[in-house]
């Protein structure tokens, strides 16, 4: 039998290029895409309107918070639908009139105050218009309208929809100074 002679150093195989195309494989599979489309929903106010209530998250589901945004708008601005759904609410909830509509995969907007001729049931294209922004109702003394979205039981910023957020950046926290070294005496002795 022949002896296998040792591999020199010039045989053997780069490693660092397969370990930088496997590290960008799992960075591109494990990247999360947005769900159900959140980036293609459009405005429900054309043109794009100002955003005069920010969306505020509650501590606790019950507590208090903004749940939506406020949108400027004039009387009688059409609302339309962000994207595709079924009319799944159109009433009075309190004194205010309001129209919701099921996206599937468990996403629903909402919209405040809002009068409709759509009934229960009805299905939505993005962009059609759901009905008229009804006055002050919930603004105060500006008119705005109220838009909501909730996946479950748990509501969303609708402006992650649109992709009016700027996504989050983390910034290097820059070094403390560290302490002079202190001459310490081997473990040994």
């Amino acid at each position: 039998m022949t002896p296998v002679p040792p591999r020199s150093r010039t045989t053997r195989r780069p490693r660092l290029p397969i370990a930088v195309v496997l590290a960008l494989v799992v960075v591109l599979v494990g990247t999360p895409l947005p769900a159900s489309g959140e980036r293609s929903w459009a405005w429900p106010l054309v043109p794009r309107p100002a955003v005069v209530g920010e969306w505020a998250a509650p501590a606790q589901r019950w507590g208090r918070g903004h749940r939506g945004v406020d949108l400027a708008a004039a009387p009688g601005a059409a609302v339309r639908s962000p994207a595709d759904g079924t009319v799944s609410f159109v009433g009075f909830v309190v004194d205010r009139p309001v129209l919701t509509v099921d996206h599937g995969g468990g996403l629903r907007s909402s919209f405040e105050p809002v009068e409709s001729a759509l009934l229960r049931g009805e299905r939505v294209r993005r962009g059609q218009v759901l009905g008229v922004l009804r006055g002050r109702d919930h603004c105060g003394a500006a008119v705005c309208l109220h838009w909501g979205v909730r996946r479950g039981g748990d509501y969303l910023n609708p402006l992650q929809f649109v992709g009016a957020l700027e996504p989050s950046v983390l910034l290097p926290v820059p070094e403390r100074p560290r302490a002079a070294a202190q001459p310490s005496s081997p473990p040994w002795s």
